[in-house]
């Protein structure tokens, strides 16, 4: 029996398990670990097995760039505040 860091699916529930996280408590930081667990799922899934920790820097390196990624996609730009003018109810 193979370890359990070593199986692709393990890492696919873990990245389904934190992008449901990220609907619950929005932020964008769970959306990286789970964007950095799917792609971990991925290349277990295609056969490259690399050790326990070549794997888990693979998966922090992912994480942190997707995490920059979508910071740079959807943050306001530097020193803007979100404002709304209208109500829902309008």
């Amino acid at each position: 029996m193979s370890a359990l860091w070593s199986l692709w699916w393990i890492w696919g529930a873990l990245a389904l398990t934190l992008a449901i996280i990220e609907i619950l408590a929005p932020g964008f930081i769970f959306l990286g670990f789970a964007i950095g667990a799917a792609g971990a799922a991925v290349l277990l899934l295609i056969g490259m097995a690399p050790s326990l920790p070549l794997l888990l820097l693979l998966f922090a390196a992912l994480s942190l760039a997707a995490w920059l990624l979508l910071k740079r996609l959807f943050a306001l730009p530097r020193g803007q505040v979100k404002t709304f003018d209208t109500d829902i109810n309008d």
